[in-house]
């Protein structure tokens, strides 16, 4: 058979995940399903100082499960934090890995179980399906509505030297279980609320268009854009409207199931360079680059662009590409200038130098991949500097 026999095959992968209020109280029983004698327990400041740790801890002191705790862990991890955190895995003589926390944590965890299994250093992974030991088991409790970490096969770490992001991409690093619990996302406040739920709507949108989508990808990313659209405008003003929170969690879920299995596009590697560089929040990055993006891909996809826009509520019709873009875009940049976006970075003093830097690495992000129109190192040159054009 000729390998355009299998060009159409596609292949969808997540773990296992329960989902629902109270789903983190299921710990223990899934620590004991996978025979643990000593867990190590990734998280960070910020979810130790809401109250989710003592919380966790209680939960498996009750159980009489052993536990060490790491929380030194900063937004965007950096390899030195996964490299630290794998040296105390091993001399405390762990055998499984609990992470609670948002997208840094649970990728920070991915790192700290592939180099305790696979040695070598955390930088060395970078790529496509360079993990060739298991890992060991893993669980995740996300406690943010957007990344889907917790069921993905990325993880995304920062190399402090080069100061970029970058992606390790493979089936390896897909937890065993993940207990994805809405409350747990009470905690969030109402900026990190914004930039988790439209880094989830930047997920959505970049699967449904990506070269390797599928029919069963784009069902999850379009759930996931609607179930953004119809919630998060009255969610920014209902913090702890738990029906909100369920809704946006189970909106991250579906955008996960879609990008991990259909991969995403330029404004991930545009964020990733972005973020690395300078160390912005993700979700910022992406929501900032986005509508640029959108822009600039339209003419390369249009009827799945199309498909996003009855999403999100666009009546133009698709017989006039030309407009249906133009309505796009202003509701995308309707609803980032209403959660406080839609700013672009003409404030971040990025130099020529700078955007030139940006725009090499994120040329070479494996994201650029499945973008539905392959961009030169110039073509994004020119996106980073219309994001740093000052807005009237």
């Amino acid at each position: 058979m000729t390998v355009e026999d299998f060009s159409n095959l596609r292949k969808f992968v997540i773990s296992e995940f329960i989902f629902g209020c109270k789903a983190r109280h299921l710990l223990p029983q899934y620590v004991n399903n996978l025979s643990a004698r000593k867990i190590f327990l990734v998280t960070d400041p910020g979810i130790c100082k809401a109250g989710w740790i003592d919380e966790i801890t209680a939960i498996l002191d009750e159980a009489h499960i052993d536990y060490v705790i790491y929380q030194d862990i900063t937004p965007n991890p950096k390899d030195y934090e996964v490299m630290r955190g794998c040296e105390i895995y091993r001399e405390q003589q762990c055998d499984l890995i609990v992470a609670i926390g948002g997208g840094s944590v649970i990728d920070c965890a991915k790192g700290i179980a592939i180099v305790a299994t696979n040695n070598g250093h955390i930088n060395e992974f970078e790529g496509v399906d360079k993990i060739q030991n298991p890992i060991p088991p893993l669980i995740c409790i996300p406690t943010t509505a957007g990344t889907s970490a917790d069921i993905s096969q990325f993880a995304i770490i920062t190399n402090s030297e080069r100061k970029v992001k970058f992606a390790i991409i493979s089936k390896s690093v897909i937890p065993d279980v993940s207990l994805i619990d809405p409350e747990t996302t009470l905690s969030m406040d109402k900026e990190l609320t914004i930039y988790t739920g439209l880094d989830a709507f930047v997920h959505a949108t970049e699967a449904l268009v990506s070269l390797a989508h599928s029919s069963i990808t784009d069902v999850h990313a379009c759930r996931a854009l609607e179930l953004i659209h119809e919630n998060i405008y009255e969610l920014v003003n209902n913090l702890d409207d738990i029906r909100l929170r369920e809704n946006l969690m189970l909106a991250s879920l579906h955008a996960g199931m879609a990008f991990s299995n259909a991969s995403l596009g330029l404004v991930h590697a545009m964020a990733h360079s972005l973020g690395g560089y300078k160390d912005l929040a993700h979700g910022e990055c992406n929501s900032i680059l986005l509508p640029y993006v959108v822009d600039y891909n339209y003419e390369s996809a249009p009827q799945a662009f199309c498909k996003m826009g009855q999403c999100i509520g666009i009546k133009q019709e698709f017989k006039s590409p030309g407009k249906h873009k133009e309505a796009l875009l202003k509701e995308l940049r309707s609803m980032l200038d209403y959660l406080g976006i839609e700013k672009g970075l003409a404030e971040s003093a990025l130099t020529n130098d700078d955007i030139k830097q940006l725009a090499y690495n994120a040329h070479n992000d494996p994201c650029i991949a499945t973008n539905p129109k392959y961009p030169s190192q110039k073509d994004i040159e020119k996106l980073y500097g219309k994001t740093c054009e000052k807005k009237s």
